[in-house]
C-alpha cells in the first residue's frame, strides 16, 4: 500500500520534504498549522541533525541505535520533554501516556492483565457485534450509495467498541457527540502553543487550549459518573458486577494501588487517545485501499472466504494476512505518535556503529520522528510498547472485515485529504467517501 510497494503510481498523501530551511517565523506558523510540513530532506536522510529551536539545542534522531540508547539503554537520562508535557498533561494528567517513573510503572502493571493477548481474544465477539451493528447504518443507503465522512464514522465505531469491551457498555454518551468532542479536544488542546515554543512561564495561560476546557470537563464528568455507577454496582453485589477494565481499576483503588485521580486519568487516556488512534488508522486504511483496486480485491476475497467459513473472529487476524498488512501499512504511513520528545537530564555521549560521535548536552531536546523514520524503513523495539496493541489489531481486522465484506468505499471526487499532526495524524477536512453495497454475486 505504501509508495514504495505498489507499481500503479499511487502515492498516499503526505507533505514533500522542504528544500529550503524555514525561518523562525515560518517555524512558528508551520508548527501551529501542521508540524508534518516542517521537515526537510536531512530529516529523511541523515542519522541525526543538531539544530537550535528558539534558543534550545534540539537533536532530531533517525538512527535506530541512537533511538534505542535514548528510549531503552539510558532511558533514565531522557524523561519526556517539557513541551510534550505542557501539551498532554493538561488533558491526560497521570494517564499511561503521560505518566513517568513509579506512577507509570504502577499503572502499567495494574492494567497489563486486561491487555494480554488471551484477554483481548475474549473481546472478539463483542467487537464483531458492534462492527455489524455499525455496518447496518450503511444498509439504508440506496443502491447508488451515499457519502460519509469515514474519519468521523470510524471514531464513532471505535468508541462504541471501547465502551462495550472495556466498560461493558456503561460509558454512556452519544457516540456521534464523542466523535466531535474528541476532535475538538485534540484540535484545541492537543497541539503546541506559541508560548510553549518561546519557553514562556507555565503560569501564563495558553490561549489555544482555553477553548478545550469545556470539552475536557465534559469527558471528566462522564468518567466520574461511570465510576460512581460501577462502585455502587460492586457494593450491591460484587458477583454480578462486570469483570472488565473498569472493575479491575476500581478493585486496585487505594493506598497500595492507583489513586482515584489516576484511575480517572487512565480512563480518559483510553477515551481520548486509545480508540482515536485506531480510528484514524482505520480511516486511512479504507482511503488508501480505495486507490489500489487489485490489492483491495485480494482483501475482499480473503474476507469473504473467512467469513463464509464461519471462523471464530478470534482467528481473523491470523487468517486475513492482507487485511492485517493493509492496516499495519496504514500505521506505518500515518503513525499514531508522529513525534516522541525527550530531554537530556545530564551530558551524554553516543558512538555510532561507523564511529561517529554525538555529544548530547544537558537540557538538549531529543526529537524522534516516527513520521520520518517510517519513510526511512528503520525498525527498532520501543521500550514502552503500546499496551493495547493486540486489542487494537484485533479490533481493526474485525472492523475492516465486516465493513469491506458488505461495502465498497470510494473517495469523493476532487477531495484529497491532507495529513495534519495534532495529537495523532488526522485528515484535514475528514475522509469523505461514497459507501456502496458490494455485489458479491
Amino acid at each position: 500500500m505504501a509508495e514504495d510497494s505498489v507499481n500503479d503510481g499511487y502515492e498516499p498523501p503526505a507533505p514533500l520534504p522542504r528544500k529550503v530551511p524555514p525561518s523562525r517565523l515560518e517555524i512558528i506558523r508551520t508548527v501551529l498549522r501542521n508540524p508534518l510540513e516542517l521537515w526537510g530532506d536531512p530529516s529523511y536522510t541523515l542519522p541525526w541533525i543538531e539544530t537550535r529551536f528558539f534558543g534550545r539545542t534540539t537533536i532530531i534522531v533517525n538512527d535506530p541505535a541512537l533511538i534505542r540508547h535514548v528510549l531503552v539503554d539510558n532511558a533514565g537520562n531522557y524523561p519526556m520533554d517539557v513541551v510534550r508535557q505542557l501539551v498532554l498533561r493538561p488533558i491526560l494528567r497521570d494517564g499511561l501516556l503521560t505518566a513517568e517513573g513509579n506512577v507509570w510503572k504502577r499503572s502499567r502493571k495494574a492494567m497489563a492483565p486486561v491487555f494480554t493477548p488471551r484477554h483481548a481474544w475474549g473481546f472478539a465477539r463483542q467487537m464483531l457485534e458492534k462492527s455489524e451493528e455499525f455496518a447496518a447504518r450503511y444498509v439504508s443507503a440506496d443502491i447508488h450509495g451515499s457519502t460519509h465522512d469515514i474519519s468521523t464514522d470510524m471514531t464513532e465505531l471505535t468508541y462504541q467498541i471501547l465502551s462495550e469491551t472495556l466498560f461493558s457498555g456503561e460509558l454512556t454518551s452519544e457516540s456521534s457527540d464523542v466523535a466531535a468532542d474528541v476532535d475538538a479536544l485534540l484540535h484545541r488542546m492537543g497541539r503546541i502553543d506559541p508560548l510553549d515554543m518561546l519557553a514562556a512561564p507555565t503560569w501564563l495561560p495558553r490561549l489555544t487550549r482555553i477553548g478545550g476546557q469545556r470539552v475536557l470537563e465534559k469527558f471528566r464528568k462522564l468518567v466520574r459518573d461511570t465510576m460512581e455507577r460501577r462502585r455502587a454496582a460492586i457494593a450491591r453485589d460484587p458477583a454480578t458486577a462486570p469483570r472488565d477494565f473498569l472493575t479491575l481499576l476500581l478493585e486496585i483503588e487505594g493506598p497500595d494501588g492507583l489513586t482515584t485521580e489516576e484511575i480517572e486519568d487512565n480512563i480518559l487516556t483510553f477515551i481520548g487517545a486509545g480508540h482515536e488512534t485506531t480510528a484514524r488508522a482505520l480511516g486511512w486504511t479504507l482511503y488508501c485501499i480505495a486507490h489500489l483496486p487489485e490489492f483491495r480485491e485480494k482483501m475482499e476475497a480473503e474476507i469473504d472466504e473467512v467469513i463464509a467459513s464461519g471462523a471464530d473472529p478470534v482467528t481473523w487476524a491470523d487468517r486475513m494476512p492482507h487485511v492485517r498488512a493493509a492496516f499495519e501499512e496504514a500505521l506505518r504511513l500515518y503513525p499514531p505518535a508522529p513525534s516522541i520528545n525527550r530531554r537530556a537530564l545530564e551530558d551524554d555521549r553516543f558512538v555510532a556503529a561507523d564511529g561517529k560521535v554525538l555529544d548530547i548536552r544537558k537540557g538538549a531536546t531529543i526529537l524522534i520522528m516516527p513520521w520520518t523514520l517510517h519513510r526511512h524503513k528503520l525498525h527498532w523495539d520501543r521500550p514502552r510498547v503500546c499496551i493495547g496493541a493486540t486489542f487494537a489489531l484485533q479490533e481493526a481486522v474485525i472492523a475492516l472485515a465486516v465493513l469491506m465484506h458488505r461495502f465498497r468505499f470510494t473517495p469523493k471526487a476532487g477531495r484529497r485529504p491532507w495529513p495534519v499532526q495534532k495529537l495523532t495524524v488526522q485528515p484535514a477536512g475528514g475522509l469523505p467517501m461514497l459507501v456502496t453495497p458490494r455485489d458479491r454475486s
